[in-house]
């Protein structure tokens, strides 16, 4: 009779597993390096990206497009929460694959030509940390 309960919390663990999961971001690291600065909360940074909708693949934005990385603080709130939790502990030069549900995207609200609710995959390179040096044997 003991086990009853720790076989129901163990069934509703797997069976909530998948729903839980849903609601994460996932990262797919594409290039990564070791460095002896990686980004952390607060590091001013520039980032290069393609974001397309997880729906039909059609893409939405891309600094790349422009020739301009886009810059801003990371880990204070300046960004999608995506992006501000995702983009942490990375070398200058790495590159993530950031799948973001809602959630951690723009939830319910509809934003220029991203439908509220939807799901974005971000392709992402670190360009620069403010103050940090760009080492070429790093690259």
């Amino acid at each position: 009779m003991r086990f009853l309960p720790v076989s129901l919390a163990l069934l509703l663990t797997a069976t909530l597993a998948p729903v839980l999961a849903a609601d994460e971001v996932k990262v797919e690291i594409i290039k990564s390096r070791e460095c002896g600065r990686k980004t952390k909360s607060g590091d001013a940074i520039e980032v290069h990206y393609r974001g397309t909708l997880a729906a039909d693949g059609s893409q939405f934005d891309a600094s790349y497009d422009r020739g301009t990385p886009l810059s801003f603080t990371v880990g204070i709130g300046q960004v999608i929460k995506g992006w501000d939790e995702n983009l942490l502990d990375m070398c200058i030069g790495d590159q993530r694959k950031l799948t973001i549900p809602p959630e951690f995207g723009y939830g319910d609200s509809a934003v220029g030509p991203i439908p509220a609710g939807s799901t974005l995959i971000f392709e992402t390179e670190l360009i620069s940390i403010k103050g940090v040096a760009r080492v070429q044997d790093e690259l």
